[in-house]
């Protein structure tokens, strides 16, 4: 399978984060998503994205925080993130980018 246009449309980026790291050490790779994507998308995606087995695919989404800007309130955007548990033997190294 190629990579098609709407299939980097589905991953947004990487997330690197204390937590990410650990999930890492369980063979899973953290991404925020599109907010309107799919567990069967976001499988499809990496797959062909990164060319590896995807086992897995948790999905949460954090509701976006009322934090100050200049002074005045605002409301920072939702995330969807995709924890993409991988098969064994199969590695993404998020550090390197697409």
């Amino acid at each position: 399978m190629s990579a098609k246009p709407e299939h980097y449309d589905v991953i947004v980026k990487p997330i690197i984060t204390e937590k990410a790291t650990m999930a890492s050490e369980a063979n899973a790779v953290v991404f925020q998503v599109a907010k309107d994507a799919t567990k069967p998308q976001i499988k499809e995606a990496v797959e062909t994205l990164f060319g590896v087995k995807v086992k897995a695919v948790n999905t949460v989404v954090t509701k976006g925080k009322t934090k100050r800007f200049r002074g005045r309130p605002g409301v920072r955007s939702d995330l969807k993130k995709a924890y993409v548990t991988l098969e064994d033997g199969n590695t993404i190294d998020v550090a390197t980018g697409l």
